[in-house]
């Protein structure tokens, strides 16, 4: 039986109207300042966190919510720098993975959340079969988020089909071919990789990755601002919902965030779909979740953990790829209006919450700085 919410130590914020604040950055430097520190207690306060995160969803209290106070100087947590233990074991990032796994078991193990793929929804179960990916030769499963490294996770799997020559090669990549979807299989035959094989998928700072849909999308993709930004641009643009000549190609973050916040998460495009309902974390047991953030290492720690040739390894970025940088992102989010990032948040929270980024913080501040 779950456990009580005032078990865990969670309080309602008072009046409804204090803005959460998640302080990874003091307790990723305890761990920094010595190595008797357990896990347990970084863990203990995202639980807490989390917990209070799903509490405000279930109760509403999002639609009130402020953003935290600034946090080292308004700049952005720092992320866990790796250390190596006896043997070479990267300490931090075992703890990071300590952290969300248990963030998500306690929070998955709420009544309101799935328990497996056949309880969730035929939408849900649709969305979440079409995004995980089959290798049986090396028995894993890998479920893919747009805009995080999922093309060059498709190259890896291509290469090890016998598809692709190398991980290197210049090509277009075909999203579609090649691949073995869990959609494409059976009931049981579904069953059993979900029981028996290696499952992982990796994560991204979620206000991060909208930020680089939005710049790859309607900055670059000519069909997707055809699709999307001219009905963007006459849904929200004042004075352009009848006229004919809109393009598409010249709409505004706070536009592309608007129309978020109207959409149904369930029915969103995946480039922009929020990670949980994508892969579905409480219904899929992840043996891995790696974190953007720690590409290399944890795309490293994949590939051995699934015994690769020694051949095979994880693309470096394209020379053509722009990097959503730290002031690009502060630019972006503080051009905002804070009642709409409110808006915004709780679509986004589960992400936030179960794989333990902090909220965004949006006072005025540090917008100044």
């Amino acid at each position: 039986m779950p456990p009580h919410r005032q078990d865990l130590g969670l309080s309602r914020p008072e009046g409804g109207r204090r803005g959460l604040t998640i302080n990874f950055r003091s307790a990723t430097s305890s761990v920094r300042r010595g190595s008797t520190v357990l896990p347990s207690v970084l863990t203990f306060l995202v639980i807490v966190a989390s917990g209070g995160l799903l509490m405000m969803i279930e109760k509403g209290m999002l639609n009130g919510m402020e953003t935290p106070a600034p946090r080292g100087g308004g700049r952005r947590p720092e992320l866990l720098r790796q250390r190596r233990g006896p043997g070479g074991v990267d300490v931090e990032a075992q703890i990071l993975q300590e952290i969300r796994n248990r963030t998500i078991k306690t929070m998955c193990r709420q009544r309101n959340m799935p328990h497996s793929i056949w309880s969730l929804s035929p939408l849900q179960k649709k969305t979440l079969l079409q995004h995980v990916l089959v290798n049986d030769e090396y028995r894993f499963l890998y479920c893919y988020v747009p805009k995080v490294a999922c093309s060059n996770w498709k190259r890896v799997l291509k290469v090890l089909s016998g598809a692709l020559e190398s991980v290197d090669v210049n090509v277009k990549m075909d999203h579609r071919s090649d691949l073995t979807f869990l959609s494409s299989l059976k009931p049981e035959e579904i069953r059993y990789r979900l029981k028996h094989y290696f499952k992982f998928m990796f994560v991204r700072e979620p206000m991060e990755r909208l930020l680089s849909a939005y710049r790859n999308k309607f900055g670059e993709i000519e069909s997707y601002q055809k699709k999307y930004g001219v009905e963007i641009v006459k849904r929200y643009r004042k004075g352009h919902a009848k006229v004919q000549s809109v393009r598409g190609d010249d709409v505004t973050f706070a536009e592309f965030i608007r129309y978020l916040v109207d959409e149904d998460v369930e029915r969103m495009n995946e480039h922009w779909m929020p990670m949980y309902n994508l892969c579905q974390p409480c219904a899929v047991s992840y043996d891995f979740i790696g974190s953007y953030e720690r590409l290399e290492n944890d795309a490293d720690s994949v590939l051995r953990r699934v015994n690769v040739p020694h051949f095979v390894h994880f693309p470096e970025r394209q020379t053509w790829y722009k990097p959503v940088t730290t002031e690009t992102l502060h630019y972006y989010l503080c051009s905002l209006p804070q009642k709409l990032l409110r808006e915004l948040l709780p679509k986004y929270i589960l992400d936030f919450s179960l794989f333990t980024y902090p909220l965004p913080n949006m006072t005025a501040e540090h917008c100044r700085h």
